[in-house]
């Protein structure tokens, strides 16, 4: 059986082969596909954005009629249209998917995906199986977005559609922040998998663990697939896929079950007849069909004769209201498994009673069976997940609450702290997730704090590998981490090995001792401190902004904040043995988290490595560590010597052309900034005589973008 039966087999619907352009001649990845691909940190280049530099979606978004906007979506809800019938009248649970599906492709693994952007309007997103026809979900917005124009984004009507459609059908919810910008072009930063077919799955090893940082299950799905794993219907098997999905978004069981119930408590699964008949995704669609895709010849091809995920019915008796009826039938009932007319695995209730049926989508005089998916009965299955399930079966009204909350979460879990929250319906509450930091001040003498800093008795190297340690979690992809909030000295930073944790906890002590008698925040002296090393080692002034403020214990997620710990830091030349991934390419990822352009990388690794900041002996090219200067790129360059590798796999030794002798050692992310075409290009400007001050002034302004990038 070939790739593509196999995909038939697995899923009956939407198991065409990812397109790939071979009409635009050979690229430089196609010669050399292991060549380091810079593109990442040059992605969303202000010339593909049509509202240019001056424009600031925040500013337009407070012009909005909130409220108006609102009521456009509720009437929307119900006005049906002959061109993509609404199911039973009600658009509501197609908005609920489109929301979902909007935000649920984030992760807390490196922070990527999420509805903050609308990246769904482009590829991959837009014509991934999971995302069966949700480009008429979009297409049904235009009007709305049309009229309201600059003032909402795409992004944020996205996922505002959502809270209206549940609102609209009685259900609760917590609140909406408005604010999230748009993207222009697709997010080419986003690792969504290597398989090469939709539905593959190459993304497991061992006892089905799964790569990071992936968290989908499969190539082409927002979570699981609803049949099992890899369509085995296996309610156990897939209660161990759900666990994995949505721990990587940090939601825990409690929260994990109110999602799937509750979003399962609207709409139905459209399978209505043979996936073969379902053409192929937008993004491959003929010119003609103007961006919509998976055009439907099995009937009408849409309304009653709809082909999405090839499952077909609905979960409860009312799927446009929000009741208790998905746990009340789930326990009613025992399932047996049986088949969708599309071929797919999904389970029906024995002897249904008629009262307990669904009105069918599109003819209220019959009566359909309701379904579950493999999904829904593993709720029922893993004991962790009966238990809470039989409890919101008995409390209704904290499902209701619990859908709520964990929904806001699902919806707002990449835009940071609540100082990025916008519009009427922010919640008061600080929640954990949120990362709560308390306000900060600037109220004390920052003169007299620099004095006392640069007295203190710390080393250059010290105070700014410390505040490099502090500012560079920061992740720009959900905008968490950072020195606000000196979370470095709580678990688990402070323990993490590429901290350094003895040499912190001394830097810690005496900044603690500091603070109490300054009146400043720790958070702003680790910065402050860093700061003065680079004034001390440059001569030159070095910016900063005062008011950061110290979070406590309480106000930390240790779990979730152990994702941002750094394997691999090149800036600090520290790279945990081991993994799989090379040094260099998670530099990458790690300068795009921070909003690095490539010379920005370039100017701090060279700045750094120039300072004496490395985790071992590799890469101390500069004979003046206490100087900031030029000295590393000089010498990376230095053609006098031959590099060789040293068995380790990381690092490797320069030996003297005519002697022989050993002269140096070094690192992958040292040594690809001599060997990579672009990065050479960069560190030859930095290197030359007449650019030194170009160096200093270029190193302070990254140095400064990665201590703010924080700072909203």
């Amino acid at each position: 059986m070939d790739k593509t039966e196999s995909n038939v087999e697995k899923c009956p619907v939407m198991h065409g082969s990812m397109t790939k352009n071979t009409t635009s001649g050979t690229s430089n990845k196609d010669w050399w596909p292991d060549q380091l691909n810079l593109s990442i940190l040059h992605q969303h280049d202000t010339k593909s954005n049509p509202m240019g530099e001056d424009f600031d979606y925040k500013s337009e978004f407070e012009k909005l009629d909130y409220f108006a906007l609102k009521q456009d979506l509720l009437d929307l809800m119900t006005d049906s249209q002959d061109w993509w019938p609404a199911d039973y009248g009600h658009y509501g649970p197609f908005f609920i998917r489109l929301t979902w599906h909007a935000a649920g492709t984030y992760r807390s693994t490196d922070g990527r995906g999420g509805g903050g952007t609308g990246a769904q309007r482009f590829a991959p997103l837009n014509s991934w199986p999971d995302n069966g026809n949700l480009d008429k979900a979009r297409r049904l917005l235009w009007p709305i977005k049309e009229k309201y124009g600059n003032k909402i984004s795409w992004a944020d009507l996205l996922i505002l559609s959502g809270n209206v459609a549940i609102e609209s059908m009685g259900g609760k919810t917590y609140g909406f922040s408005g604010g999230r910008p748009d993207i222009w072009a697709p997010e080419e930063d986003i690792l969504w998998g290597v398989e090469e077919q939709w539905l593959e799955n190459t993304r497991y090893q061992g006892e089905r663990e799964l790569d990071n940082p992936l968290a989908a299950v499969q190539m082409g799905l927002i979570y699981v697939n609803p049949q099992g794993p890899d369509a085995n219907p296996d309610p156990m098997a897939s209660a161990h896929d759900i666990r994995t999905t949505f721990g990587r978004m940090a939601m825990n069981d409690y929260e994990t079950v109110a999602l799937v119930a509750g979003g399962h408590t609207f709409g139905k699964c459209h399978g209505a007849g043979d996936a073969e008949l379902v053409q192929t995704e937008p993004e491959g669609a003929p010119i003609e069909q103007m961006g919509l895709g998976w055009t439907n010849a099995h009937g009408i091809g849409m309304g009653q004769d709809t082909i999405t995920s090839g499952l077909e019915g609905a979960w409860t008796t009312n799927p446009i209201k929000w009741d208790n009826g998905y746990f009340e039938l789930l326990f009613k009932y025992d399932w047996e498994l049986g088949k969708s007319p599309a071929g797919a695995h999904q389970w029906y209730a024995k002897d249904q009673k008629e009262e307990d049926m669904a009105p069918s989508a599109h003819d209220s005089d019959k009566k359909e069976p309701t379904i579950m998916a493999t999904t829904d009965i593993a709720l029922k299955t893993d004991p962790s997940y009966k238990k809470i399930s039989e409890h919101f079966l008995n409390n209704p009204d904290e499902f209701a609450d619990a859908f709520a909350e964990a929904w806001f979460k699902l919806l707002h879990r990449d835009m940071g702290p609540k100082s990025n929250y916008m519009g009427p319906e922010v919640p008061k509450e600080d929640l954990i997730w949120q990362d709560p930091i308390p306000v900060g001040s600037s109220d004390y003498d920052v003169s007299a704090v620099k004095e006392k800093l640069k007295s203190c008795g710390l080393t250059i190297q010290e105070m700014v590998e410390t505040a490099w340690a502090s500012a560079s979690t920061y992740r720009g992809s959900d905008m968490r981490g950072g020195a606000n909030g000196a979370r470095i000295r709580l678990s688990p930073q402070k323990d993490w090995e590429a901290n350094k944790p003895e040499q912190l906890s001394k830097v810690l002590k005496i900044y603690t001792s500091i603070a109490e008698e300054s009146g400043a925040s720790i958070a702003d002296l680790i910065i402050l401190g860093g700061n003065i090393g680079i004034e001390k080692a440059t001569g030159a002034e070095v910016p900063f902004t005062p008011g950061r403020a110290d979070a406590s214990q309480d106000q930390t997620d240790a779990d979730s904040f152990e994702y941002l710990e750094p394997l691999s830091c090149a800036f600090r030349n520290y790279h945990r043995s081991g993994l799989s991934v090379s040094a260099e390419e998670i530099m990458l990822d790690k300068s795009q988290l921070l909003g690095l352009t490539a010379p920005e990388m370039t100017v701090l690794i060279g700045g750094m490595r120039s300072l004496g900041i490395t985790a071992s002996d590799y890469g101390l090219l500069s004979a003046t560590p206490d100087e900031l200067s030029n000295d590393y790129f000089k010498t990376l360059l230095d053609m006098r010597v031959q590099w060789k590798p040293n068995g380790t796999g990381n690092s490797y030794e320069a030996f003297d052309r005519v002697t022989g002798e050993k002269a140096r050692t070094a690192s992958r992310a040292d040594l690809v900034f001599g060997s990579n075409s672009q990065l050479r290009a960069l560190v030859e400007v930095y290197a030359t005589e007449d650019n030194k001050d170009k160096f200093i002034n270029d190193f302070i302004s990254a140095w400064n973008k990665v201590m703010n990038a924080d700072l909203f």
